[in-house]
């Protein structure tokens, strides 16, 4: 009896000491040994390791040349994963660190690229359309003969697209709140010139979207709504009243 308990905590100790001994944090080890990890971590699709093993390669070698190829693989990995801030954090830190003329066009060229993807409905980021914008005509000027010129061209029309769509669904909003100057000052705001935006049509919201957020010029619940003026425009001075009182 007493040999079968011994026995007993003897196996659990083990056991126990075993489970442990994977959270035990690991550290002094060489730059392969943690590139090997981060590789592996990515193919298993965890990212969350992977990164913590880059923090490790990066604060145990910091002159490594295993680091640069490891913040690209990390960029790309978040993109495949639809991440896009933190690949645009691990390109900021490629280009700022480690990237030649050739290597910092490239890098470049993928953080316009997941800024693009990371915008599945337009209507939703006013700031980061801009943005994207920016970087994008920067880059058309930056690097005129870029083998990406024509792929960051066509990211570029559709932003403007997509800013214009925005402004158009702002402009709504104010006109639906009674604020007229606002809204025809949206609607003045022309991203791209040479676009014919008579011959553009407005995407269509997918029907599960459309229940929750509206197609972008109404909401489902609009006839809830009282036909008064809002908190916002409470206080907005009457156009016609104005000018009465002014010709008295």
């Amino acid at each position: 009896m007493k040999f079968t308990i011994t026995l007993f905590v003897t196996v659990a100790t083990l056991l126990f000491f075993s489970s442990c001994s994977k959270d035990v944090e690991e550290y002094n080890k060489p730059a392969v040994y943690w590139y090997g990890k981060i590789i592996d971590s990515v193919s298993n699709g965890d990212l969350d390791k992977a990164d913590d093993y880059y923090t490790s390669l990066q604060g145990e070698h910091i002159g490594s040349p295993l680091l640069p190829e490891a913040t690209m693989i990390l960029a790309i990995a978040h993109m495949h994963y639809e991440e896009y801030l933190l690949s645009e954090h691990f390109l900021n830190e490629y280009i700022k660190r480690y990237a030649n003329l050739n290597e910092k066009e490239f890098a470049e060229f993928l953080k316009i690229k997941a800024k693009y993807m990371a915008l599945p409905n337009p209507r939703r980021d006013q700031v980061l359309i801009a943005d994207a914008i920016k970087e994008a005509k920067a880059f058309k000027s930056r690097y005129p003969n870029s083998m990406y010129y024509s792929l960051v061209d066509s990211m570029l029309t559709n932003l403007y697209l997509a800013d214009a769509v925005l402004n158009e669904t702002i402009a709504s909003l104010y006109e639906r709140i009674d604020k007229p100057k606002a809204a025809a000052y949206y609607r003045s705001i022309i991203p791209a010139k040479w676009i014919n935006w008579d011959e553009i049509e407005r995407a269509n919201t997918p029907w599960y979207k459309e229940i929750f957020e509206g197609d972008g010029t109404s909401s489902w619940y609009a006839f809830l709504i009282p036909d008064t003026q809002s908190v916002v425009s409470r206080n907005t001075v009457d156009e016609d009243v104005k000018d009465s009182n002014e010709t008295k």
